[in-house]
């Protein structure tokens, strides 16, 4: 990211310190600042269709006019990709609920700081800018197929799961594979859950993808554990399988196939799938436990959680949401939903994994917060199982 190249806004009605703002920016070496003396204006200049568009804009709370937290709002309505640093007098606890709130609306909010405005603490905000098409996290972006499609896959055999490495962050050593559902499409390659998953949920046959991928992610780890890596998978399973009243028998005779332990294998649910007050589907998960299978509660923090009910649930790991994961470090907002998380876990006496780590700082962030485990793109992305003995030597010999 060039500074020199970017657009930046300065929306502060008082005019003394908009340009003191401006000239911090200017000392900073931007290239092109436009400034606004209140809410109205600010918006119209991102409306009016300026070129170049605006792509950092820095907001005082107590705007005249059009105050802050309207704008914010219309930004996030207008789906606005410019990023938002808010400054204010207000304090950290109002900085900090201003942040949640500009988050939840969608906005790209780069951070908040309380006045006065210290050149160093905004370039650290400034820095936490990504810039349209830099991410590298984005869908594969296929088009939906259709039911009789995705059923005509399955029945040739062209899905299989890949793996992401789980990583203990305290030693680095390898804990653990997740499991995720790839199609290796004849002409489209290989295609990811956007691309079959839509058609599974409407006609309520998740089901078929999910015996699927617990035979073959089963045969996997034993096909690792017979060339001496003894490594535990986790399995994703919709609500509505693990229900059926044949699952346990048929997950006790897919183990007994391919001679592995229940210990081996965890079963991820979303945290909306476990938070379920039916007496049987809460047996069917005490029953797994006692068995010895692992249970995760996969996007925990995207759900409306009764932590009464969750406190209950015999789960053996949380699974952090990447929105609260990816940039952690850099966001006051999200590091603190995290560190919230995290001590959920602690108190729970369960493992916590943090979805989604993509950069060394999210890495060295999660240490420091005593994190369990982590997987992402920083460490590897889903790969077949037959590339995981090779990954496994790297890691092991860079590390």
């Amino acid at each position: 990211m060039d500074i020199a190249q970017l657009h930046f806004l300065v929306a502060e009605g008082d005019q003394v310190q908009r340009h003191a703002l401006a000239d911090i920016l200017v000392h900073l070496g931007v290239g092109r600042i436009t400034q606004a003396p209140d809410g109205h204006t600010a918006l119209r200049h991102f409306n009016a269709g300026i070129t170049p568009a605006v792509d950092i804009a820095i907001i005082d709370l107590a705007l005249p006019g059009m105050d802050a937290l309207e704008l914010i709002r219309r930004l996030g309505e207008a789906r606005c990709t410019a990023g938002v640093i808010v400054v204010g007098a207000q304090t950290n606890a109002v900085l900090f609920s201003v942040e949640t709130m500009a988050l939840a609306y969608g906005v790209n909010v780069l951070g908040a700081i309380g006045k006065p405005v210290i050149g160093s603490r905004l370039v650290a905000l400034i820095n936490n800018y990504l810039q349209p098409g830099e991410s590298h996290t984005a869908g594969d972006g296929a088009q939906a197929m259709s039911f009789a499609e995705v059923g005509q896959g399955l029945q040739n055999r062209e899905f299989d799961p890949f793996f992401q490495p789980k990583i203990e962050l305290e030693t680095g050593q390898v804990k653990g594979l997740e499991m995720f559902a790839r199609w290796r499409h004849p002409l489209r390659g290989v295609l990811g859950p956007a691309a079959f998953i839509p058609a599974l949920e409407a006609a309520r046959r998740v089901d078929f993808l999910d015996w699927t991928m617990i035979e073959k992610s089963v045969a996997a780890c034993r096909k690792l554990h017979d060339q001496g890596v003894p490594i535990s998978v986790s399995i994703n399973v919709d609500q509505t399988t693990l229900a059926h009243p044949q699952f346990m028998e048929q997950i006790a005779a897919c183990l007994a196939r391919h001679h592995i332990m229940a210990d081996y294998i965890t079963f991820e649910m979303t945290e909306s799938a476990v938070l379920s007050t039916d007496p049987h589907f809460l047996e069917r998960l005490l029953r797994l436990r006692m068995q010895g299978f692992g249970l995760a509660i996969d996007d925990y923090g995207t759900g409306r959680s009764n932590l009464q009910l969750l406190a209950r649930i015999p789960f053996s790991e949380l699974k952090i949401d990447r929105s609260f994961v990816d940039g952690a470090s850099k966001r006051a907002a999200i590091g603190t939903v995290l560190r919230s998380c995290l001590g959920l876990a602690r108190s729970l006496d369960r493992k916590s994994v943090a979805v989604g780590v993509e950069t060394k700082q999210d890495w060295d962030f999660l240490q420091g917060l005593g994190c369990t485990y982590a997987q992402g793109y920083y460490i590897a992305k889903p790969m077949p199982v037959e590339d995981f003995p090779a990954w496994l030597a790297d890691w092991q010999h860079f590390f």
